[in-house]
């Protein structure tokens, strides 16, 4: 039995846990961090998007979204032609605290990379984002309700 997959939770948990305890100050826990920068990253993007992004249902989604606009760190705009879709955004005090979120994102990266080498990084890359998209259409399978068969 491989163990990758438990490899990679565990470096997913971890690094999360850190996020957290350390945005704690920013009042920014249980993942919202990558809800505020996949919504800098991508200003006006719907909210079923950023679920999509994340692979996460859309109730939790809503929750975190909900929460970083009670912050006053995103807030939902109309869209010019359908006002049936609202849009996100970073507010100020939103964008202000990007710059800290991308430096502990890249700091990270930097710990768990630390020995790598440039081609290995290389191939790690493009064997996760492979795995990723493997696993993005089970999940998209799963959440249309169908039952895989293992």
């Amino acid at each position: 039995m491989t163990t990758i997959l438990r490899e990679i939770g565990m470096i997913a948990r971890a690094l999360d846990s850190i996020s957290n305890i350390e945005f704690k100050e920013l009042n920014m826990t249980k993942g919202q961090y990558l809800y505020l920068i996949r919504i800098y990253e991508h200003p006006g993007i719907i909210q079923e998007k950023v679920a999509e992004m994340l692979m996460v249902d859309r109730t939790t989604a809503a929750r975190a979204v909900q929460k970083l606009q009670q912050q006053g760190f995103i807030e939902k705009r109309d869209d010019a032609t359908n006002k049936k879709i609202k849009k996100l955004y970073v507010t100020e005090k939103g964008a202000a605290v990007y710059p800290y979120l991308k430096r502990e994102n890249d700091y990270s990266d930097d710990v768990a990379l630390e020995g790598f080498t440039i081609k290995e990084k290389q191939l790690l890359q493009d064997m996760l984002e492979k795995m990723r998209h493997q696993v993005k259409a089970e999940w998209d399978f799963v959440k249309k309700g169908n039952k895989r068969q293992y």
